[in-house]
């Protein structure tokens, strides 16, 4: 078979799996059952059993990862809604987004040491706690590999997404700025996602949160990459 034909079917099996998915999760909303879990898990399953490269699964399902940008970008909207948040809590935000760049590329560090990883995917290991669009940027500064950066990205927002909300509640947490910004800078576009599921005013911290810890990821990128070797 042709493989701009095959391309084009895993371009419509992609979208159709999610709205499936999507579809069922808000019938039961189970974690289990989320569209960013079934929806990875059935692709992999489908492309393994077709025996199809990834370069020509990705030809067609480029133009989703390039939705990316402007659905990162469409966060400046509610952000803009609750622009009052950064004139009532611009401590805790400021804490939120230097806590969430920090932990999350000490992390890294430390995972990469602890099981010894090889140079190319510790480096792209490294900026996965910011949301895809930030983290590729980055990657080239710290000099990773793009495509395993991206594949870093989605495993944190996934295991963000699976335990962010009941660990925030073995925590304690109770303030909804507080529960925000822990999922934005924590798990990125999915624990913002996961933020809007909890509250309005949650997501909109999410939303902020994620998208200055990217940015501050992008702009300080090379001088971390300098401080980790």
């Amino acid at each position: 078979m042709n493989t701009h034909l095959i391309a084009l079917l895993f371009f419509a099996a992609t979208v159709v799996i999610y709205g499936v998915s999507k579809g069922l999760y808000q019938r039961r909303p189970r974690l289990w059952l989320s569209p960013v879990v079934v929806t990875p898990i059935a692709l992999i399953i489908l492309v393994k059993l077709t025996h199809t490269p990834f370069t020509v699964y990705f030809e067609d399902t480029r133009w989703l990862s390039w939705l990316l940008g402007p659905a990162t970008i469409a966060f400046a909207y509610p952000i803009y809604t609750q622009r009052a948040l950064l004139r009532r809590y611009p401590v805790t935000l400021f804490v939120g987004v230097s806590a969430g760049l920090c932990l999350g590329l000490f992390s890294s560090w430390l995972l990469a040491r602890l099981f010894g990883l090889p140079p190319d995917l510790a480096h792209s290991l490294l900026p996965r706690s910011v949301s895809t669009p930030f983290a590729l940027a980055a990657a080239g500064a710290f000099g990773g590999d793009k495509n395993l950066t991206v594949i870093c990205v989605m495993v944190t927002g996934i295991f963000g997404l699976l335990i962010g909300d009941a660990f925030l509640g073995w925590l304690g947490l109770r303030s909804s700025v507080s529960k925000g910004a822990a999922l934005g800078a924590s798990a990125h576009g999915f624990g913002t996602s996961k933020a809007y599921e909890i509250g309005d005013q949650e997501g909109a911290v999410a939303s902020l949160v994620m998208v200055f810890t990217g940015v501050s990821m992008v702009l300080l990128a090379p001088l971390f990459a300098h401080w980790v070797g």
